[in-house]
C-alpha cells in the first residue's frame, strides 16, 4: 500500500514540476511574479495532498519539491540577470554611438538640443530648403522628399554645431506639408522656420549660395555669413540643371560639392557615376565639414559608394 502512495506522490510532483517548467518557458519578465504565485498555489496543493499520505512519503515529497523549487528560482533569477545585463549593454551602445553622457536625462538632452538650435538661429550657419518646385512632383516623390526632410532634421539635432534651417516656398495646405505631417512624427514641433516666402526674397541675394551639381565652382568653405540653398526636388525623370537655371535667373552665386577634387570614379559593372545626392546627404556633408574642416571625411560620410565615387588615396589629398 505504501509503494502505491509513494508512486502517486511522485506522479503528482512530476506533473506539478512539468507545469512549472512550462510556465518558466512561456512567461516573460512581466509574468515572473504571476509564475511565482502559480508556484505557490502548486506548493500549497502539494502540502494538502501530503497530509493524506503516510509520514515517510510526505517527508520525501516535501524535500524533493523544495529542492526543485530552489532550482527553478535560480533559473528565474539567472534569466532576470541576463535580461538586465542585455538592457544595460544596449543602453551603453546607444550612449557610445551618440556621444552622450549616460547620466543625462532625456529632459536635459532635449533642453540641450533646444539651446544649441537657438544659438544656431542667431549665430550659426543657415540652410534653406527651396520647396517651391514640388507642385509637379508625384505622390511617391513627395513621400521621398518628406523622408529626406525628416532625416536632415534628425542629423541637425544631433550635430555638435547645428545649422538653422528654413523651409521656404512651403505652404501649410500643400500636399508636401500633409505628407510631412503623415510621415514625420512631431513635424509641427520641429525647431526651424517655415514660410511661404521664396528664398530669393527672404534673404539678400549677395548672401545666397545655391548648391547644385551643375555649378562650375566647387564649394571651398562653409561661411556663417552665407545662406546655403538646397533644392527640395525629387525628380525620378532626372531633369538636368533645374536648380542651376533657377539660381541664374535670380543672379545668385552657385557652388557644387568638391566631389571631383577629393574623389575619383570607381569602375563598376553599370559604369554609373552620379554627383546628384539627396538633400539629407548633402546636409550630412556640410555639417560634417563645418565641424571637422575636413572635406575627405565629410564626403566619405555623405557620398555613398553606389554613386560610383571613392576617395582619392589619402596620401594625395594630405599632400595637396
Amino acid at each position: 500500500m505504501d509503494w502505491k502512495l509513494e508512486g502517486s506522490a511522485q506522479e503528482t510532483e512530476s506533473h506539478v514540476l512539468q507545469e512549472q517548467e512550462i510556465i518558466l518557458e512561456d512567461t516573460g519578465e512581466d509574468g515572473i511574479s504571476e509564475s511565482f504565485q502559480l508556484l505557490q498555489i502548486d506548493v500549497e496543493c502539494e502540502h494538502q495532498e501530503r497530509e493524506t499520505l503516510p509520514a515517510g512519503s510526505a517527508t520525501w515529497c516535501s524535500k524533493n519539491v523544495q529542492r526543485k523549487q530552489r532550482h527553478w528560482e535560480k533559473i528565474v533569477a539567472a534569466k532576470k540577470s541576463k535580461r538586465k545585463q542585455e538592457k544595460e549593454r544596449r543602453k551603453a551602445n546607444r550612449v557610445e554611438n551618440s556621444g552622450i553622457c549616460p547620466q543625462h536625462s532625456k529632459r536635459f538632452l532635449r533642453s540641450l538640443t533646444k539651446k544649441k538650435l537657438a544659438e544656431a538661429k542667431h549665430s550659426g550657419p543657415r540652410l534653406c530648403i527651396d520647396l517651391s518646385m514640388t507642385h509637379h512632383m508625384s505622390k511617391k516623390e513627395l513621400s521621398r522628399l518628406a523622408g529626406q526632410i525628416r532625416r536632415l532634421y534628425g542629423s541637425n539635432k544631433k550635430a555638435g554645431r547645428p545649422f538653422w534651417i528654413y523651409l521656404t516656398g512651403f505652404s501649410a495646405d500643400s500636399p508636401l506639408y500633409e505628407e510631412c505631417l503623415r510621415m514625420n512624427d512631431g513635424f509641427s514641433s520641429y525647431l526651424l522656420d517655415i514660410t511661404e516666402e521664396d528664398c530669393f526674397s527672404l534673404f539678400p541675394l549677395e548672401t545666397l549660395v545655391y548648391l547644385t551639381p551643375d555649378s562650375e565652382d566647387a564649394l571651398e568653405d562653409v561661411d556663417v555669413n552665407k545662406v546655403y540653398i538646397l533644392g527640395g526636388l525629387v525628380d525620378e525623370s532626372i531633369q538636368k540643371k533645374v536648380t542651376f537655371q533657377k539660381a541664374q535667373e535670380h543672379s545668385v552665386m552657385t557652388a557644387r560639392l568638391p566631389i571631383q577634387e577629393y574623389m575619383v570614379r570607381r569602375q563598376n559593372g553599370k559604369n554609373y557615376h552620379s554627383e546628384i545626392l539627396a538633400i539629407n546627404q548633402v546636409f550630412d556633408i556640410l555639417s560634417t565639414y563645418f565641424e571637422t574642416q575636413n572635406w575627405p571625411e565629410a564626403l566619405q560620410k555623405g557620398v555613398s559608394s553606389r554613386k560610383g565615387y571613392v576617395l582619392q588615396n589619402s596620401v594625395e589629398w594630405r599632400t595637396a
